[in-house]
């Protein structure tokens, strides 16, 4: 699958390497998943993708949810984080979405939406949890699923990751997901609102959906 070398040695960095084998990543499961991200994506991203995948199966063993669906969906979530931004563009508007005004003027959100278009229109990927949670790992929505919680919360306490409130988020993820991503969704549009950046309506959504709804008691 990956050319020489039982873990790929001759196309992986060594980091990447390192994580796989120690986490036990290659295993049996998606190998042709697993194949398209190694091709994508650049080493650091490779390890994160991986990360994420590992943080959302053992969120979904956590919670109950499909313990495969949320490592997919986590592996794949970033699919299209490196490709250029009029590559992420062309394939969300191949993929039927319309811009809007917000969207086009903050193109970090790109990646998620081109992922989710990528995902049906190259890969053939049908399943509907998967594709949403793809979709809004990074801004969030009203509504969401299960799946959606577990990757948007996974992309954020991965194994790597290590930002100051990181240790405060695997503590809330593991309490309940909707109090981490309170916390998190909270922080984001504090960030961008200070930085005059705009803020994609999904996120300001999750935000009230999240805080109208998460029980007194688990504020």
């Amino acid at each position: 699958m990956l050319g020489r070398g039982e873990y790929g040695e001759t196309l992986l960095a060594p980091g990447v390497i390192d994580y796989i084998k120690a986490n036990g990543l290659y295993a049996d499961r998606f190998p042709e998943y697993r194949k398209k991200v190694e091709e994508l994506l650049d080493p650091d991203r490779l390890a994160h993708s991986y990360g994420v995948s590992r943080a959302a199966r053992k969120l979904a063993l956590h919670y109950g949810a499909d313990a495969d669906k949320a490592e997919l969906a986590g592996l794949l979530h970033d699919i299209m984080k490196n490709a250029p931004k009029e590559e992420q563009k062309a394939v969300i508007e191949r993929g039927g979405h319309k811009f809007t005004d917000v969207e086009l003027a903050n193109s970090k959100v790109w990646h998620a939406m081109a992922g989710e278009a990528y995902l049906r229109l190259e890969l053939g990927i049908t399943d509907k949890e998967i594709l949403s949670a793809v979709r809004y790992h990074t801004t969030g929505r009203a509504g969401m699923s299960l799946l959606d919680k577990i990757v948007y919360i996974g992309d954020f306490i991965s194994e790597e990751r290590d930002y100051p409130d990181v240790g405060t988020v695997r503590k809330y993820a593991c309490e309940s997901l909707e109090k981490a991503i309170l916390y998190t969704s909270a922080y984001t549009v504090r960030t961008l609102a200070a930085a005059e950046k705009p803020i994609h309506p999904d996120t300001l959504d999750c935000y009230n959906d999240i805080l109208l709804n998460l029980g007194k008691d688990e504020k």
